[in-house]
C-alpha cells in the first residue's frame, strides 16, 4: 500500500527537511521551509532490472557534427556564449534587478527577428504594452518579434506547438512561470523546477533555443533550486553596478564552449552598447603619475583587459586598530600580500589603515594581480608614484618569490597597443611585445628595493 511522505523544502537553497523548523540548516534562512507533496513510497520492492527498454550504446569515436549556432547579432553576447546560441539549448541568465537583462535579450531577439528568424518573447513580469514601449524607446519597434504576456507553461507550450517552433524563445522570467502539473505558487522550488523542465524538454524536442531569465538572491546567486543551473546548458551572469555605465556578461557554465569569456557593454539611452575596447572603461586618463595607482593587464578568456588598481594608506595614532577595506579583490589575498611585505621586505603596515579599490567597479580573482597590488601598496606607503607608462603583473608566493603567470605575451601586446612602454614582471618573462621594455624581478624584496631606491 502506498503512503505519502511529507517533506519541507527551503525556498532559498532547495534543501529538504523531514519536518518543519524555523531556520534552514543548510543556508541559515529563517521561515523559508514550506511543505510540498512528497513522492509516493511503495512498500513492495520492484525489480528494476526487467521490463525496461534496451538502450543502444555507441562509442566515443562515433562521428558527430558540431551543433549549429545562430548569431544574436550582438558580438559581445556571442563571445560570452562561445559563438552564438545553439539550437535546442537552454540558457539561463541572471543578474541584479535593473542591470539590463531584459534590455539585452530584447535587443538580441529583435536583431535575430530582423534577420528573418522566428523569435518569441514571453514576459511574465510585464504587460505586452510595456515591452512594446521599451522596444520603441530602443528603436526596435519595427522588429517582427512574436510578443505575449503569460505565466502558464501549458498555455505557452500549447501556443508554440500549434505552428512552426521559433528559433529563439525568451522567458522573462522563470520565477514567474507556473505549471499546473504540481501544486505550489510561482517562484517556489517545485514550480521553478517543473516549469524549467517542461520548457527545456520543448527546446530539446523542437530544436528551439530557450533563454530563461532568472532572479538572484541578495548574495548574487540565482534564486530557486540549485538543480536549475544543472538542468540548463549555459549559465550567464550579468554583472555591474547600476551607478556605473558598464556591464559584464560572464559565462559561469557552458556545455558548448568555454567559461572564460566575457562580453562588455555600456548602458546608454538607446540601450546596451557593445564595448570593443574594455580597457578604456577601467583606466583613468592622467597626464602625470600618481601615488598608489598601478595598471594591471587582466585576462578574461582570450581577451586582455587593462584595469587600474588604487591603494591608499593612512597612518593612525598608537593603539588604534587599523582598518582593511577592499573593493573588487579578495580580502584574504590582500592580507597575504601585506604579510609578505612585512615579513620579507621590511615594510610596516601594522599602524596603517589600508584601502584597496579596483577602478570602475571591476572584480578580479587573477593571482597575476599580486605584483600590481603590492606595487600600489608600496607606492601609497612611500608616496612614490609608479610611472604612468608601466604595467605590472606577477604572482607573489609566501616566500616572497615572484612567480610567472599564464599568457604573459598576450598581456604585453595589449599594453603595447594602448601606449604603455614599460612592464614590471617576473624575471622568468623573457619575451615582450614590440615597444615595451621589460624589468624582471625574482623576489618581491628586489622589487621593493627598486621602487624605494634601496641598495
Amino acid at each position: 500500500m502506498a503512503k505519502a511522505k511529507r517533506k519541507f523544502v527551503c525556498q532559498q537553497c532547495g534543501s529538504i527537511a523531514p519536518r518543519w523548523q524555523g531556520q534552514c540548516d543548510d543556508c541559515g534562512e529563517w521561515n523559508s521551509l514550506y511543505e510540498e507533496a512528497g513522492d509516493t513510497v511503495f512498500a513492495a520492492k520492484h525489480d528494476l532490472q526487467t521490463g525496461g527498454r534496451a538502450l543502444q550504446m555507441i562509442g566515443l569515436d562515433s562521428a558527430i557534427a558540431l551543433p549549429p549556432r545562430a548569431s544574436t547579432g550582438i558580438a559581445e553576447f556571442d563571445r560570452a556564449l562561445g559563438g552564438g546560441l545553439v539550437s535546442g539549448s537552454a540558457t539561463l541568465i541572471g543578474g541584479d534587478p535593473g542591470i539590463g537583462k531584459s534590455t539585452l535579450l530584447l535587443q538580441a531577439a529583435a536583431r535575430m527577428a530582423m534577420r528573418g528568424l522566428s523569435v518569441a518573447y514571453i514576459s511574465g513580469e510585464e504587460a505586452a504594452d510595456q515591452v512594446r514601449l521599451r522596444a520603441q524607446r530602443l528603436g526596435l519597434g519595427s522588429a517582427p518579434v512574436q510578443l505575449a504576456s503569460a505565466t502558464s507553461v501549458r498555455d505557452i507550450l500549447t501556443t508554440l506547438g500549434e505552428s512552426q517552433p521559433p528559433a529563439l524563445l525568451v522567458i522573462d522570467s522563470i520565477q514567474t512561470m507556473h505549471s499546473d502539473l504540481i501544486e505550489g505558487a510561482p517562484g517556489t522550488v517545485s514550480q521553478v523546477r517543473a516549469s524549467a523542465q517542461e520548457l527545456i524538454r520543448f527546446a530539446k524536442q523542437r530544436g528551439t533555443a530557450v533563454v530563461l531569465v532568472g532572479h538572484v538572491t541578495k548574495d548574487g546567486s540565482i534564486a530557486g533550486p540549485r538543480v536549475l543551473e544543472h538542468m540548463v546548458d549555459t549559465v550567464l551572469s550579468f554583472e555591474g553596478e547600476r551607478s556605473h555605465q558598464y556591464r559584464i556578461l560572464r559565462a559561469i557554465k557552458n556545455r558548448f564552449g568555454g567559461t572564460d569569456e566575457i562580453g562588455v557593454f555600456s548602458m546608454a539611452e538607446e540601450g546596451l552598447a557593445e564595448v570593443s575596447n574594455p580597457s578604456a572603461l577601467f583606466l583613468t586618463h592622467r597626464d602625470e603619475s600618481v601615488t598608489g595607482a598601478t595598471v594591471f593587464p587582466a585576462l578574461e578568456g582570450t581577451r586582455p583587459v587593462l584595469i587600474e588598481i588604487q591603494a591608499l594608506t593612512v597612518r593612525l595614532a598608537s593603539g588604534a586598530t587599523p582598518r582593511r577595506a577592499v573593493v573588487g579583490w579578495d580580502s584574504g589575498r590582500l592580507a597575504m600580500i601585506l604579510a609578505v611585505l612585512e615579513a620579507r621586505c621590511g615594510l610596516s603596515f601594522s599602524t596603517c589603515e589600508v584601502y584597496l579599490n579596483i577602478a570602475g567597479g571591476y572584480r578580479i580573482s587573477d593571482p597575476a594581480a599580486d605584483l600590481a597590488v603590492a606595487g600600489a601598496l608600496i607606492s601609497a606607503l612611500a608616496e612614490k608614484p609608479i610611472p604612468a607608462d608601466a604595467v605590472l603583473f606577477g604572482e607573489v608566493a609566501l616566500s616572497g618569490e615572484i612567480r610567472p603567470v599564464a599568457h604573459a605575451p598576450m598581456r604585453l601586446r595589449e599594453a603595447a597597443k594602448l601606449g604603455f612602454e614599460r612592464a614590471l614582471v617576473p624575471a622568468s618573462v623573457a619575451d615582450g611585445a614590440k615597444g615595451i621594455t621589460l624589468s624582471g624581478y625574482r623576489t618581491l624584496a628586489q622589487f621593493v628595493d627598486h621602487m624605494l631606491g634601496r641598495g
